[in-house]
């Protein structure tokens, strides 16, 4: 599957790959006005930007180290390419960016009032918005596919897999060092994805199916090819 990537999950996996090293090659301080940050921050000093709304697309592209993208890049992998087969390339760039800026709305509009209740000040990267939606997608289009999560050692329902990672996502906030920061991109990602499914399909709260010209079909058994 790697080297059979349909197009727009190989472009978004460069992207990440592309956007990591430029991490790497340049000072934080250089790459830090395109991660996500509360509104109003840059008033503490020069060296904390303020918010930009280029933000809330550029931070989904960042990461914060090695197992931060491996990890996010390789559920991207498993999920995203065969909804992306099944979607087609234009639907499925635009549930995950719209997954990924949803989620960037939910950790920017906490930040902000953390950031005004508290006068605390973080920003945040990462593309898991985005991920944790094609999780979600694949747990709704292939419910019954068998599937993979590190470190359960046996295949699960796909369905599984994404309620696992939606719990995970809650479990870390409430019982989490972050104070429930972190999982809010996580689950912002996958509310988006879920209402924007619903949008399509047509159910409620939405009336008939917003399709586009496009099907949107529950996918029938297919073969997970090794990664």
């Amino acid at each position: 599957m790697p080297f059979n990537l349909p197009r727009a999950t190989k472009i978004l996996l460069i992207a990440n790959v592309v956007v990591f090293l430029l991490q790497w090659l340049f000072a934080a301080g250089q790459m830090a006005i395109f991660e996500l940050w509360p509104i109003g921050a840059g008033q503490f000093g020069d060296d904390i930007p303020s918010f930009w709304p280029w933000q809330l697309v550029t931070s989904g592209f960042m990461h914060d180290n090695f197992g931060h993208l491996f990890f996010n890049m390789l559920a991207l992998v498993m999920f995203g390419a065969p909804v992306e087969h099944l979607w087609g390339e234009r639907r499925f760039l635009t549930y995950f960016l719209a997954c990924q800026v949803g989620a960037a709305f939910c950790h920017l509009a906490f930040a902000t009032w953390s950031f005004e209740m508290r006068q605390e000040i973080f920003s945040a990267v990462g593309a898991s918005g985005g991920v944790y939606g094609l999780v979600l997608a694949y747990g709704l289009l292939f419910p019954h596919q068998k599937a993979a999560i590190f470190p359960i050692p046996m295949l699960l329902s796909a369905r599984t897999v994404a309620i696992m990672y939606g719990v995970f996502a809650l479990g870390y906030g409430v019982f989490g060092t972050a104070g429930g920061v972190r999982p809010l991109p996580h689950l912002g990602g996958m509310l988006v994805g879920w209402l924007l499914i619903r949008y399509w399909r047509g159910q409620p709260p939405f009336g008939v199916p917003h399709l586009g010209g496009f099907e949107l079909p529950l996918a029938r058994r297919i073969e997970v090819t090794d990664i």
